[in-house]
């Protein structure tokens, strides 16, 4: 079976396994609605999830040369929206206009701020919250920013492909935070593997290796919830766990080398430094094979143990060259022969996303980008399945998992998934050794 014959059933697979799509290739060409409110051209937005990357994604928006304003926000937290509010109207004072009545708070939050009148909403929440947010923003009929990854278990990553079925029938425009898919350097150098410059790949690998992240300490008036939301990035139904959460940057990219997703996965992980009850359940090092259906292999390691070598990093390796890409840095192509050439990062990709997102939206074009983050984020999904496991993982049976890690009822006194032991600490919330996942 030829290269692209094989990517493209790879594609072909992904799409059927999430058992709930249609078809959509007759509204490919179709225009985007014109849902700017009251005949206005401005494009009105919300921010749900008012952290860092909330933070910076509503100052990319801003930052746009579209004609845009803030005018909603929504947190889980009142302290975080209100530190978020501060900031962005010191970088874009004139395009904020969020008065009382549209800042909300608390997990139903995000319905409020969907319901209040905008165009586009940016969701930065912690990505469990991901499907549930983005099922109601398309239903509302809602152009949708979200942040990687889409999702923390399989069941999410089947409801966001569903959800965003019906967003392309409603001609709805859909961009995700994968901002090296925009980087000058990347988009340069894997425009050159795909044209053949360092002849059939062979073998890829990838890095997202650093120190580590925040701890909030628990405070004697908060719930189990409370506590778990404050510190998401540490709890799997939040976060999905590092190597979905962060390493899935250089694992799409990985996918986009290879035009489509692996076919398998094995790999090993564990907790070496991350044990204790403030850092939650998941691991701090992950390290996964994975194999695409043409037979290339991706080597993948994250890590957040300090002390360590850091890096964050793809490489793609061929028959007749390989590139090197930094994953903020540089990116170089060598051939066997010729002078390796080298491109500058260039603006950052988070901003030149936001640019092309917004005009897209603007000029009425269509732009979709969730069935590719989807992928992405599933492959991550696997990857952890994986290295939680010990087992060798068949994307045929990673996406039809039906272990689905979102508490039943999301309410700030609500049970978890996961409880801390008498001691504190907390045991992983995933089966590791069975097939459940």
């Amino acid at each position: 079976m030829k290269r692209q014959e094989v990517v493209s059933q790879s594609r072909r697979e992904f799409i059927t396994n999430t058992g709930r799509l249609a078809a959509a290739s007759a509204l490919a060409g179709m225009m985007l609605p014109q849902v700017h409110a009251a005949g206005s051209d401005t494009i009105k937005i919300a921010l749900v999830g008012c952290g860092g990357r909330g933070t910076g994604a509503a100052v990319n928006a801003l930052s746009t040369k579209t004609d845009v304003k803030l005018v909603a926000m929504a947190d889980t937290f009142a302290d975080s929206l209100e530190s978020s509010l501060g900031a962005i109207q010191k970088e874009c004072k004139d395009r904020v206009d969020v008065p009382k009545e549209r800042r909300f708070t608390g997990l139903d939050a995000y319905q409020k701020a969907i319901e209040s009148g905008v165009d586009l909403v940016l969701f930065c929440s912690p990505p469990g919250f991901r499907p549930v947010h983005f099922e109601a923003a398309v239903k509302a009929g809602k152009h949708v920013f979200m942040e990687k990854p889409v999702a923390t278990d399989a069941p999410g990553v089947r409801r966001i492909m569903a959800a965003n079925q019906v967003a392309k029938q409603k001609n709805l425009a859909v961009a995700v935070g994968h901002h090296l898919r925009h980087e000058v350097k990347h988009r340069e150098a894997i425009k050159r593997i795909h044209d053949g410059a360092i002849g059939e790949l062979t073998f890829l690998r990838a890095y997202f290796n650093s120190t580590g992240v925040w701890i909030r300490p628990r405070r004697p008036e908060q719930s189990e919830m409370q506590y778990q939301v404050r510190n998401w990035y540490y709890f799997n139904w939040l976060s999905g766990d590092h190597i979905v959460e962060q390493h899935v940057h250089d694992i799409d990219v990985c996918n986009w080398m290879a035009q489509g997703h692996p076919a398998e996965a094995e790999g090993m992980g564990g907790r070496q430094v991350r044990v204790g009850k403030d850092v939650g359940e998941i691991y701090d090092h992950h390290a996964v094979e994975f194999t695409y259906p043409n037979g290339v292999k991706a080597f993948s390691y994250c890590r957040h143990i300090p002390g360590c070598w850091d890096a964050f990093s793809e490489h793609a390796h061929g028959t007749k060259g390989h590139v090197d890409i930094e994953g903020h840095g540089t990116s170089t192509l060598y051939v066997a022969g010729q002078a390796p050439k080298r491109w500058n990062r260039g603006p950052d990709g988070h901003q030149i996303e936001m640019d092309e997102f917004l005009a897209a939206i603007a000029a009425g074009r269509p732009y979709n980008e969730a069935d590719r983050g989807a992928e992405s984020t599933m492959t991550a999904i696997m990857g952890r399945m994986a290295t939680y496991s010990g087992q060798i993982v068949k994307w045929k049976d990673a996406i039809q998992s039906q272990l689905d890690l979102t508490p039943k009822n999301l309410a700030w006194d609500a049970e978890t998934l996961v409880k801390p032991s008498a001691d504190g600490t907390y045991a992983c919330a995933i089966p590791g050794v069975t097939k459940a996942w």
